[in-house]
C-alpha cells in the first residue's frame, strides 16, 4: 500500500495547522520546515485545518456549557477562544482592510494605511460588528441544540478557510512583497479535494438539524462573501494582500453562521 499520499497531505495539514493558528508544532519532527503551507498543494488539507480550529471552539462550548452559563456568555467564551488560537490572524487582516479601504483616498495611500499596525475608527468598527456577529449566531444556533452549534463552528471553519482564499484565486498581489505576494495560487487538484472535504465535513450539519437549505445557503455565503472582498479589493487596490484574504476568511465565517442560524 502506498502511504505517501496520506504522508504528503499529514504534512500539509501540519502547515495549514502552523499557518493558521498559534499552535507550536516544533515538537513533532514531521513538522519540520512546514512553517508556510504551499498552497499550490496544502489548500487541500485548509478545510481540515480550520475544522480542528472549529472543533477547539466547540470543546470550549461544551466546557462552557458544563458551568450552565446562558448562550451569549458561552457564545463570547467560544469566539475568544477561536480568536485566541488563530492569533488575531484574520481578525487583524480585517482591521486593516476597513481602515485601509475606510480611510485612504488613494491606492499607495490605502496600501500605506493597511501597513500600519495601529487601529482606526473603521478598523475599529469592523472588529466590533465581526464579533458581535460571531457570538450572536453561535448563541441563536446553541439555543437550538448544542450538537448543532458545534457541527456550525465545525463546518464555518472549514468552509471560511478554502473560501476566504477566494482573492488569491481571483487576483493578483497587490504588492510585490509581503505574505500575499508570496503565496501560489492552488492547484485544480487541491481545489477539488478541499471542496470534496468541505462537503463532507458538512453532513453533521444535517445530522443535527440544519436543514438542506440552510447548508446549501451556507455554502453559497462562503463563495460569495469572500468573492464580494476580492471584487472590493480589486476596485480599492487592485489586487490582493495577506490583510485581504484574512478580511475575506472573516467574512465567509460570518456568511456560514448567518445561514445556518437563520429561521
Amino acid at each position: 500500500m502506498d502511504t505517501r499520499p496520506l504522508f504528503s497531505f499529514i504534512l500539509d495539514l501540519l502547515a495549514c495547522l502552523r499557518f493558521y493558528t498559534r499552535l507550536d508544532l516544533s515538537f513533532l519532527p514531521m513538522a519540520a520546515g512546514t512553517a508556510r503551507p504551499d498552497f499550490r498543494r496544502a489548500l487541500g488539507a485548509a478545510p481540515v485545518a480550520g475544522a480542528l480550529v472549529g472543533g477547539f471552539g466547540g470543546l470550549v462550548l461544551v466546557l462552557a456549557q458544563s458551568f450552565h452559563l446562558h448562550s451569549l456568555p458561552a457564545a463570547a467564551c467560544t469566539i475568544a477562544a477561536l480568536v485566541a488560537i488563530g492569533g488575531g490572524l484574520h481578525e487583524d487582516g480585517l482591521a486593516d482592510v476597513a481602515d485601509g479601504f475606510g480611510g485612504g483616498a488613494t491606492r499607495e495611500r490605502k496600501l500605506e494605511i493597511m501597513r500600519d499596525s495601529r487601529i482606526g475608527s473603521y478598523g475599529a468598527m469592523a472588529l466590533v460588528l465581526s464579533l458581535m456577529l460571531r457570538v450572536f449566531t453561535v448563541a441563536a444556533l446553541l439555543e437550538r441544540t448544542l450538537w448543532l452549534a458545534l457541527a456550525a463552528l465545525i463546518c464555518a471553519g472549514a468552509a471560511s478557510r478554502v473560501g476566504g482564499l477566494a482573492p488569491l484565486m481571483l487576483l493578483p498581489p497587490a504588492r510585490q512583497d509581503g505574505l500575499g505576494a508570496a503565496m501560489p495560487r492552488p492547484s485544480k487538484e487541491a481545489i477539488r479535494l478541499a471542496l470534496m472535504l468541505t462537503a463532507a465535513l458538512s453532513v453533521p450539519l444535517l445530522l443535527g438539524g440544519a436543514r438542506p437549505s440552510q447548508v446549501a445557503a451556507a455554502f453559497i455565503g462562503a463563495v460569495l462573501a469572500p468573492v464580494a472582498v476580492a471584487k472590493l479589493a480589486e476596485r480599492q487596490i487592485g489586487g490582493f494582500t495577506g490583510d485581504v484574504l484574512g478580511a475575506a476568511q472573516q467574512a465567509a465565517e460570518i456568511a456560514v453562521l448567518l445561514a445556518l442560524s437563520s429561521n
